[in-house]
């Protein structure tokens, strides 16, 4: 009985890095900066959910694998590693669920100006956006990730986003 659980949990699990290590790829190398640490915050999040009861973490699985990805991620960049500007062969190297922005020159350019934009806000406001619209996470999951309310959430959200308006806008004019 123990073998069988045992190899159902690996399927498990196997299907959990397949849905999500693309995403909290991603997250990490926004955080970092470094696409090879980055991967290693992915593995050592695996390798704690591995370890966790899977019925402890289950029903709250996505915001938890979020979770333990920052802490890991925060802790490094802590340590050491600090945060440099996005450059195209980072995110070259970057694994996307989407195809790149280069389906024509218009888009790259917005692309690149929106990106540049998120980069001016404050750090808070671009976390909450990068587990928003690039990982989908409700307000309720980016709460229990961040440690902040669900209305703070909003109200970083909705302040990023009013701020980006205003600055396209303006660079539009």
């Amino acid at each position: 009985m123990k073998n069988e659980r045992t190899n159902q949990d690996s399927i498990w699990m196997r299907s959990v890095i397949d849905t999500h290590a693309a995403d909290l790829t991603r997250y990490a190398a926004s955080i970092l900066q470094d696409p090879d640490a980055a991967r290693d915050v992915v593995q050592t999040t695996f390798i704690r959910l591995w370890r966790q009861p899977r019925g402890s973490v289950e029903n709250h699985l996505r915001p938890w694998l979020f979770r333990v990805c920052r802490n890991r991620a925060l802790d490094l960049r802590k340590k050491g590693l600090r945060m440099r500007p996005l450059d195209d062969d980072h995110a070259a190297r970057t694994p996307s669920g989407v195809p790149g922005p280069g389906e024509t020159a218009e888009q790259k350019d917005r692309y690149e100006q929106v990106l540049g934009l998120i980069q001016k806000l404050p750090e808070n406001q671009r976390e909450v956006i990068r587990l928003k619209f690039q990982n989908d996470l409700s307000y309720k999951e980016i709460a229990s990730v961040t440690d902040l309310s669900i209305s703070n959430v909003g109200f970083l959200l909705h302040t990023a986003l009013k701020n980006l308006r205003s600055q396209i806008a303006t660079a539009t004019e």
